[in-house]
């Protein structure tokens, strides 16, 4: 899927990649190189004005991990939406989540992909 992205958020997303969280790099050692039953695995992309913290395009899987700052917050709802929209499906997970049980959320991300396939 190719799109184009303005530089600036291009830049942005090179930057995310460069200060990741914890959580993020735990989940992607996790979910790189294909390692998740062969389903490729982008991070940090910028996808319509967004940046998308994982990304399976084949599957049309989008996984966010959150810290506090978005508890219930709207534009996230928003943004789900829209992807929603498109016909992928979100998958939220908190960054202590991914710390403390990075098995189980690979579990459920896994869980996931199997069910889209279907």
């Amino acid at each position: 899927m190719h799109r184009d992205v303005p530089d600036q958020h291009r830049q942005f997303a090179k930057a995310m990649r460069r200060d990741a969280t914890k959580a993020e790099n735990m989940l992607w050692q996790a979910l790189r190189g294909r390692q998740l039953e062969g389903f490729k695995f982008r991070r940090q992309v910028p996808v319509d004005g967004y940046i998308l913290d994982f990304v399976c395009f084949e599957a049309r899987l989008i996984v966010e991990v959150d810290g506090a700052q978005h508890a219930e917050n709207r534009r996230d709802e928003r943004r789900d939406a829209h992807f929603a929209s498109q016909v992928f499906c979100v998958l939220r997970f908190w960054n202590d989540e991914v710390v403390q049980n990075l098995d189980g959320v690979c579990l459920r991300i896994l869980a996931e992909l199997r069910n889209i396939g279907e």
